[in-house]
């Protein structure tokens, strides 16, 4: 009689799995998608998504929070709730979600961030978004001295969590670049996947109150690498030319990042035409793209760079900062600005805003960048890369 699991709400759909004739099924594989409510969890989400129509065969186990009851329209895909926290130093955690793992007996485990249990030293798939969190300090609610060793402890566990990976998936060759010179030991374990952009929102848009054409916008948290503090300053400088011009700021914020927000704010001498409405909804976020005179993108690190694709898949003329990946994800379809340079920045600014005809190039290209990705695209070579690892372990 095969052991079953701990009682869950899913449990007897995963037995049902499990007892099924193993010699049907290749590969038994686990993703840990307890991201999917982060910033990479879209990623997860559309991995998910996409291998349902691609793989009949293998089984995926899918690791999800205890309150996510996410449900799956294929037959070999079944959730298992996991209990342990994400970015835990805590023995508890650690131990325990490596027991769990251990018991689930995976070929492979796919953990879609870096964070994974110390103590786990099966067959391993890891992506690694990129490097941000080793140069861009975020601000932290514990005093100074438990957050720089909070920080070494996240260090430690990015470089073992490589160390331990048979494979590493990046999404850019500059992630990819940046990942080898950081840690020379992984260059022969990356493989470069792309990932893509979603379709355009399907809603009805909504106007946004105080917010008046002409704008341009920006989505996102104050995080230190997104670099908003500088888009202010520049937006300052190009309001001379275009003083009905406004700078809209959604994003919903933190305490520790809104305080700084707003200090940036209030230094700005144009702050009446800085719009920061909060949350806006999927309705209003349309109409901002619809709208718009232009997204600006002024990040100083990007491991893919979302953003500026979903600006263009709603034909919105981007403007981006040239720095690490973004030159490399969007070719041609951006007018391109030097990120820590506030007059550069404005001057792309004035030069889309001031031509209709720029604006109209950037979204033409905008459309034949955008078909060069596909989330169809990134789940297959992601598959890739689960059958060649179970391959490399048969032939042992």
């Amino acid at each position: 009689m095969k052991k079953r699991f701990s009682a869950e709400s899913n449990d007897s759909a995963l037995d049902s799995v499990q007892g099924q004739d193993n010699a049907s099924r290749r590969l038994r594989i686990v993703i840990d998608a307890r991201n999917r409510r982060s910033s990479t969890g879209r990623y997860t989400d559309r991995l998910v998504e996409n291998l349902q129509d691609l793989d009949k065969e293998n089984e995926y186990i899918i690791l999800v929070e205890p309150n996510d009851h996410w449900k799956f329209r294929s037959r070999n895909f079944v959730n298992k709730k996991c209990r342990y926290k994400q970015f835990s130093f805590n023995p508890l955690d650690q131990i325990g979600f490596a027991l769990q793992l251990y018991r689930l007996r995976p070929n492979l485990v796919h953990f879609t961030m870096t964070q994974q249990p110390v103590l786990y030293f099966g067959k391993i798939i890891t992506t690694t978004h990129d490097l941000t969190m080793l140069r861009h300090t975020r601000p932290s609610r514990f005093p100074g001295w438990l957050h720089r060793i909070g920080m070494s402890l996240y260090r430690f566990l990015f470089w073992w969590s490589h160390v331990k990976s048979n494979k590493i998936i990046v999404p850019s060759k500059f992630v990819a670049d940046d990942l080898a010179k950081h840690q020379p030991s992984t260059a022969k374990k990356i493989e470069v996947i792309y990932e893509a952009a979603d379709p355009p929102l399907k809603v009805k848009p909504e106007s946004i109150k105080r917010v008046k054409k002409p704008f341009i916008f920006h989505v996102g948290a104050p995080y230190p690498h997104k670099n908003i503090h500088r888009l202010i300053e520049a937006f300052d400088v190009v309001k001379e030319k275009h003083p009905e011009l406004q700078l809209v700021l959604p994003g919903r914020m933190k305490d520790q990042f809104k305080k700084d927000f707003d200090s940036w704010v209030k230094k700005s001498e144009e702050k009446k035409s800085i719009i920061a409405p909060g949350f806006v909804s999927d309705a209003e976020l349309k109409w901002l793209y619809e709208n718009a005179e232009a997204y600006v993108l002024p990040s100083l690190s990007e491991g893919f760079g979302l953003p500026g694709l979903e600006a263009m898949a709603h034909d919105c003329p981007l403007i981006s900062s040239d720095g690490t990946c973004l030159p490399e994800i969007y070719g041609e379809a951006a007018q391109y600005f030097h990120p820590r340079d506030i007059f550069d920045m404005a001057n792309a600014i004035d030069k889309v805003i001031s031509s209709k005809k720029r604006q109209s190039q950037l979204v033409k290209k905008g459309q034949k960048q955008l078909s060069k990705y596909s989330w169809s695209k990134m789940a297959k070579e992601t598959l890739a890369v689960y059958n060649s690892a179970y391959a490399k372990e048969k032939s042992y």
